[in-house]
């Protein structure tokens, strides 16, 4: 079975964490990997060499490895130079992803010339992140192996996009010819199953597994709204009695 068979139809762990999170730290991202793994996941996306060798020591499951870098004057940021792809390919992934908008980016490279060349560099499949039908379009015919709604709401052009994007992934299994992953905003299991009833290759989930911060800010907002509404409801009760 080769890499890409073995992420059919299943869940792939994206395990990062912002510099700013508790959790950053290569040896974090290593144990949420081999905690996906014990979960049933069927791969794992992870940023940067140093993430990428510590995960590659901890857990067998294939690497789609990217590399975030911000360049001045530029909004393309998931590996978005040839020299990010060979440092990220140097450190063991198995699967390239990489920014394939249609956004300019750093030495006048187009998002197929990018595709092109690390296609014949570095001989691994590549996945195109992408944020429209026609960008994964284009990636596709620019030789990617597979495309992902990754930057979808985070292109100008997309930010008013419905979130997760399920319209989008109806146009791209129907149209795209690679199977298309879905990745970003996937928050809940129900939404995962959707993906995957809609056609969609495989799906990647973040933040919902791997933040904790972030779940506990959503469990702390579902509770402040509740007690809002109770308070709202008390003195309304006071206020009944008040005037009877």
């Amino acid at each position: 079975m080769n890499i890409l068979e073995r992420l059919h139809a299943g869940l792939i762990v994206s395990c990062q964490a912002s510099a700013d999170s508790p959790l950053r730290d290569s040896s974090m991202m290593a144990a949420m990997a081999r905690a996906a793994l014990a979960g049933g996941a069927v791969g794992i996306r992870a940023n940067g060499p140093e993430d990428i060798r510590a995960i590659r020591a901890a857990v067998q499951l294939p690497i789609i490895g990217i590399y975030k870098q911000i360049v001045p004057e530029y909004d393309v940021y998931i590996t978005p130079t040839l020299e990010a792809a060979a440092e990220v390919v140097q450190a063991g992934t198995d699967i390239l992803a990489l920014d394939a908008t249609l956004r300019p980016r750093p030495n006048g490279l187009t998002p197929q010339d990018l595709i092109q060349t690390c296609k014949g560099k570095f001989g691994l499949p590549v996945m195109a992140d992408i944020s429209t039908l026609e960008e994964a379009l284009a990636a596709a015919e620019a030789g990617a192996d597979l495309v992902a709604t990754t930057l979808v709401g985070y292109t100008a052009y997309t930010r008013q996009r419905p979130l997760p994007d399920f319209e989008l992934v109806a146009q791209l299994v129907e149209q795209a010819p690679v199977p298309t992953v879905v990745e970003g905003h996937i928050h809940s299991p129900d939404d995962a199953r959707r993906a995957l009833e809609l056609g969609a290759f495989a799906v990647v989930v973040g933040a919902a597994i791997t933040q904790p911060d972030w779940i506990t800010a959503k469990f702390v907002e579902s509770l402040k709204i509740l007690s809002s509404s109770k308070v709202s409801r008390d003195k309304e009760v006071e206020r009944i009695i008040s005037a009877g």
